[in-house]
């Protein structure tokens, strides 16, 4: 059963967070999935990884496009793993769906957000109450991630 990370967003938006965050996966040879709800978001966040910084490249795709099961990042909103990634990124309010063919998931959401915050506090119980391995991490003032719990 994968451990599931909850990423509570205080201080940076969603595209300055999750490309270091897919780094590290890659770092760990790793693939990523990124699950997200709304195709147009996908489509900035296929920009941003882009061109988030200029020394790095992050190789990604979206499940749109040729080979999309080849890529070591892919963004969907589709469920399954068809990269078969070992890290799930779950953004805007995505679904998990089935967490068993993954490592880690990570669950990152928007504490400015009143909605996203109801929404995770729901994830955050029904993970506990179903035996699931559950971390909170939170920004530092430094912009670091702490565990928290």
């Amino acid at each position: 059963m994968a451990e599931l990370w909850f990423y509570h967003l205080e201080r940076s938006e969603l595209e300055q967070a999750l490309p270091p965050l897919l780094e590290k996966c890659l770092q760990r040879g790793w693939r990523a999935l990124v699950r997200g709800g709304a195709p147009e978001r996908l489509e900035a966040l296929d920009a941003v990884l882009w061109s988030f910084r200029d020394d790095s490249f992050l190789p990604h795709g979206t499940d749109d496009a040729p080979n999309a099961p080849r890529q070591p990042v892919l963004l969907t909103a589709a469920a399954g793993n068809p990269n078969g990634a070992q890290a799930l990124f779950l953004i805007d309010g995505a679904e998990p769906g089935d967490l068993s063919g993954f490592e880690r998931a990570c669950l990152l959401f928007d504490g400015r957000d009143d909605d996203a915050l109801e929404k995770a506090r729901s994830r955050w119980k029904q993970a506990r109450d179903g035996g699931v391995s559950a971390s909170y991490w939170r920004e530092s003032a430094t912009g670091k991630w702490e565990k928290q719990g």
